[in-house]
């Protein structure tokens, strides 16, 4: 949902300082982006009921706006009620909110008694292939020049690692660890392969590489890759800003920062990790046809009711 207006000067005060109180203890940085603007949307609401003082943030205004707003709210862009899974994301932002107001002194508030909202189906997000076009556009955005004090090439390079990112998690189907044990040797370019060395059970696999996806590997590799490693020797394929192997967390952020930058609030509402980008490509590769028992091989799946969850994710899409 697009920032909404916040008029009244204690409300935007306190939701400064709850982002500041966030980013001090220590949280994620997505974390500390995305519960502020959660809060947002209670502040707003308040606001809209004449309620644009602290102290009317009582148990029962939260309670109404979660269970009589937010609950009876549809998707901006698609029919619907919102995901449980996003529903969960603000309760946690409400949750959070609650213990900033209560450590910090501003205000007791009773126990919200706000239940998690149960999982959509088996809570399996899976993006559309028009979506997963629109992270590898959005891994072209740059931040507004001047608004970082960084090199020429930082972000240039940082958005040929996302579409390499992309390619390894999606075009490659990999799981979160296998994509960040690979190694410069584990990409066999003169047979577009992937050499997956540390698959799940310490089972060894290739996997295929579309030519998009070679292309997409190579750019990083040549281009990229050089200006991030800083001269180091480190044989791992993708490397932080510190010229050393790249570590989950660093990813996710980098893939969360995607789906923000592509606006999309259908996407933006869904539970989006890295595994929902393996989700994504066998749910495409079983709808054009594919075998079951040849994504098995790809995903390596050590047997077929492991793969077969797909037809169920395919069918609920028709």
């Amino acid at each position: 949902m697009k920032k909404l207006p916040i008029k009244s000067p204690a409300y935007r005060y306190v939701e400064k300082s709850f982002k500041e109180w966030l980013d001090v203890l220590g949280y994620a940085k997505d974390t500390v982006y995305n519960l502020p603007v959660h809060v947002r949307e209670l502040l707003h609401y308040a606001e809209e009921q004449g309620k644009s003082e602290l102290h009317h943030l009582t148990r029962e205004l939260i309670r109404d706006y979660y269970q009589l707003h937010l609950k009876q709210r549809t998707h901006q862009k698609q029919d619907g009620a919102l995901s449980s899974a996003h529903l969960n994301k603000h309760l946690q932002a409400l949750y959070k909110f609650s213990d900033y107001l209560r450590q910090s002194g501003k205000l007791i508030l009773a126990p919200l008694q706000l239940k998690r909202e149960d999982k959509d189906g088996d809570g399996i997000s899976v993006l559309t292939e028009a979506e997963v076009k629109q992270l590898y556009h959005a891994c072209e955005q740059y931040p507004v020049e001047g608004a970082c004090k960084r090199a020429a090439w930082f972000f240039p390079a940082l958005a040929l690692r996302d579409k390499a990112m992309l390619t390894i998690y999606y075009g490659c189907g990999l799981r979160r660890n296998e994509g960040l044990h690979i190694d410069l040797n584990d990409v066999l370019w003169d047979k577009q392969l992937l050499y997956v060395r540390k698959g799940k059970n310490y089972k060894e696999r290739f996997v295929p590489i579309s030519k998009a996806g070679v292309k997409h590997l190579e750019t990083y590799l040549f281009d990229a890759r050089p200006l991030l490693i800083k001269g180091n020797k480190d044989d791992a394929f993708f490397i932080n800003e510190r010229g050393k192997r790249m570590q989950g967390q660093m990813m996710l952020l980098r893939l969360n920062q995607l789906v923000r930058r592509t606006e999309n609030e259908a996407m933006l509402q869904k539970d989006i990790g890295l595994h929902t980008l393996r989700h994504s490509i066998a749910t495409h590769l079983l709808g054009n046809g594919m075998q079951l028992e040849k994504i098995k091989d790809f995903l390596g799946h050590s047997s077929l009711e492991s793969t077969q969850i797909y037809t169920h994710l395919t069918k609920q899409d028709e």
